[in-house]
């Protein structure tokens, strides 16, 4: 099981490395032009707000596209401004919180599509449970956040666990293109959010479990 896991890890560096090369073309070109990383931080932002707009009308493809262009300006901010020198605490500070809100607006537009509420018929898949489905993957989604925040208050980098940011974001593109391009949407799309919602959860559960751990370390050091 560790060795799959180190395998895992190793696979996810290189389609991250991937993906940076991929990017770094436009990242060299908005350097030119001068454009600060805040600015794209705060176009992700828009984009994010976008995207939960087309969540909440059943969109899922149109929600599903805007989310990799969010995602493609919250990777550019980062690697410009290490390209530019304008990297800095705040910098980072800014951009993760900027990150929750939009995650928080994606999950708000699936929340209020699921409610039923735009609904002119409301489908069997509208209700309370898919609400629930949704403020699970959301809440799961901000714990693993917070016990990394927490973390690195007591002095331990906790980037341990499954679920973290860029898995999720991988896994929400998934399910809304395969909802927008298949027949059974709204099914796809809850499974979707319900894996979200599990791995997020065992991920913070992940975390705590580590910190636990390394904690317990600096103490028999001492």
């Amino acid at each position: 099981m560790t060795g799959r896991i180190a395998e895992f890890s190793i696979l996810k560096q290189k389609i991250r490395q991937w993906y940076l090369h991929g990017i770094a073309p436009a990242a060299n070109r908005l350097s030119r032009w001068q454009v600060h990383p805040n600015t794209l931080t705060l176009a992700g932002l828009v984009l994010s707000i976008g995207a939960g707009w087309f969540y909440s009308s059943g969109n899922f493809l149109w929600g599903g596209l805007v989310v990799i262009l969010a995602g493609t300006c919250d990777a550019l901010d980062g690697q410009m401004a290490r390209q530019t020198g304008k990297d800095s605490p705040f910098g980072a500070f800014f951009d993760s919180v900027i990150d929750r809100f939009g995650e928080l607006f994606i999950f708000l537009g699936l929340a209020w599509h699921f409610s039923g509420v735009s609904a002119a018929s409301p489908e069997p898949m509208h209700g309370p449970l898919p609400v629930l489905i949704v403020i699970l993957a959301l809440s799961g989604s901000f714990m693993v956040s917070y016990a990394r925040a927490r973390a690195e208050g007591l002095g331990i980098d906790c980037k341990a666990g499954w679920m973290q940011r860029p898995e999720r974001m991988v896994f929400l593109i998934a399910g809304s293109l395969l909802s927008g391009m298949g027949g059974a949407g709204h099914t796809v799309m809850l499974l979707t959010l319900l894996v979200i919602a599990m791995m997020s959860h065992a991920t913070a559960i992940q975390r705590i479990i580590y910190v636990r751990n390394q904690m317990s370390e600096k103490d028999r050091a001492s």
